[in-house]
């Protein structure tokens, strides 16, 4: 075996379609669209969810809900997932993206009360539910 005699597997190489270039190429006279109509013109086509004349599934079908353009979307964490922390530690939105207990901040950090937690923490610049500012203070932390 040597290199002058190595081939390209069948496929490896494809040729392009040269649509237009006259009867020789093959693709010559309606350059592969067929007779006439609109799929076979210059920019002729439709656009989406045109169903040719008949009501678009899009306007038959009942249109119901609302969707809130001011919506905001908090990441969330638990109290009793933070038992680990050393005592007094400074919790914000910064340091639970760092620590990877919040993977997107969203439109920011909301503490909630699920589990228990043991560890004296202060809390700032985060949201933080009722029942979980209650935990912390429970256990000698701080809101700020």
């Amino acid at each position: 075996m040597n290199l002058g005699s190595l081939e390209a597997p069948t496929g490896a190489r494809k040729k392009r379609k040269r649509i237009g270039r006259g009867e020789g190429s093959g693709h010559g006279g309606t350059s592969t669209k067929g007779h006439k109509g609109q799929k076979a013109r210059a920019g002729g086509y439709h656009k989406t969810g045109f169903e040719g004349g008949q009501m678009p599934l899009a306007r038959r079908l009942p249109k119901f809900g609302f969707t809130n353009p001011f919506h905001k979307e908090f990441a969330v964490v638990n109290v009793g997932d933070l038992n680990d922390l050393a005592k007094e530690t400074i919790v914000d939105e910064k340091f639970l993206k760092e620590q990877g207990y919040v993977k997107k901040l969203h439109d920011g950090v909301k503490i909630l009360a699920g589990g228990d937690i043991k560890v004296p923490l202060i809390f700032k610049g985060t949201r933080v539910s009722e029942s979980a500012k209650k935990k912390i203070i429970a256990a000698g932390g701080r809101v700020e």
